[in-house]
């Protein structure tokens, strides 16, 4: 079964390295937006009898790249596609998983409804905010993790006494790996979100007096979890050597700004979502390209990826 390789307009680059890694070519389509807004999308070429793989992040702005992807999938699907993947390295509305308080919707849900009926039948992502997000699905989710990839990055930059920190509870488990990972200490922070922008510091749990600092996320939206963190560890008499790994740095709002007021020596990220490359603090850029390659090339061959893959 040929393997063919589409793209939607937000990633273009990932998606061409990974096309480069499995030495295939992008797939030709076409995206366009009529004069009244509404969105076009036409393949221009066969994939009748293929096995599809869509990559497409729905990063800012979410529901245009949203659209897309189901577009693609439905023109896919229309066109004969045998399988139709959706590769989404960075997953919007993943924190919208419950409803905190009353009359809300749960946005994760919906967003699996969608991809069952625009027609995908797997998703393959990296780091989701919540690993409860799986049981959304009514399809299989292959949930990669980027955690190997940034801590190899980051550590020859490390000093031996470095404390690896949580910025809230939600980020325990990551935090756990990376520090398994890099054979170092753990430390939480413990936030209440306010609101989208927002966040209050309770309080800081480990011992983080005198050393530097490795905050660790799966993303990083507006950076306000990030600025209370590091506001609170240095209460704490942490040193001021703060370092930042996150799989998604979407950077959204005032972020940049709050990353210039602070004392962030280095910002280590993938490329799920396009980086500004005019950060006020260094940033290595980590690609994501090998790990969903991988992915890509096993799936196709019917082979397992547990290796790759995250249980909790």
């Amino acid at each position: 079964m040929p393997l063919t390789i589409f793209a939607g307009s937000a990633n273009v680059p990932l998606a061409a390295a990974v096309a480069d890694q499995l030495a295939v070519p992008l797939g030709r389509r076409r995206l366009q937006r009529f004069p009244d807004g509404e969105l076009h999308v036409e393949l221009q070429e066969s994939v009748r009898g293929h096995d599809v793989y869509l990559l497409q992040p729905t990063s800012p702005s979410v529901e245009a790249h949203l659209l897309e992807l189901l577009f693609l999938a439905d023109a896919c699907r229309r066109a004969g596609a045998v399988h139709c993947t959706a590769v989404v390295p960075y997953f919007g509305y993943a924190r919208q998983d419950r409803r905190a308080s009353g009359r809300e919707a749960v946005g994760a849900r919906l967003m699996a409804d969608l991809f069952a009926a625009g027609g995908l039948q797997r998703l393959v992502a990296v780091d989701l905010h919540s690993t409860a997000l799986e049981g959304f699905f009514a399809f299989p989710v292959e949930h990669l993790s980027a955690v190997s990839l940034l801590a190899e990055a980051v550590q020859p930059a490390l000093a031996p006494n470095t404390v690896v920190v949580a910025p809230d509870l939600g980020a325990v488990k990551l935090a756990e790996r990376y520090a398994s990972r890099l054979h170092l200490p753990m430390a939480i922070v413990d936030k209440q979100r306010l609101t989208g922008e927002e966040v209050r510091v309770r309080r800081v749990v480990g011992r983080v007096a005198g050393c530097p600092v490795l905050i660790v996320d799966d993303m990083i939206s507006t950076a306000g979890t990030v600025q209370a963190a590091i506001d609170a560890l240095l209460a704490a008499d942490a040193s001021p050597e703060v370092s930042v790994a996150t799989t998604h740095a979407l950077l959204v709002g005032p972020a940049v700004e709050r990353l210039r007021a602070l004392p962030v020596r280095r910002l280590v990220a993938t490329d799920s979502t396009p980086i500004a490359p005019d950060l006020p603090v260094p940033c290595q850029v980590v690609s994501l390209a090998p790990l969903l390659a991988e992915a890509i090339r096993r799936l196709h061959g019917q082979q397992s990826l547990a290796d790759l893959i995250v249980h909790a």
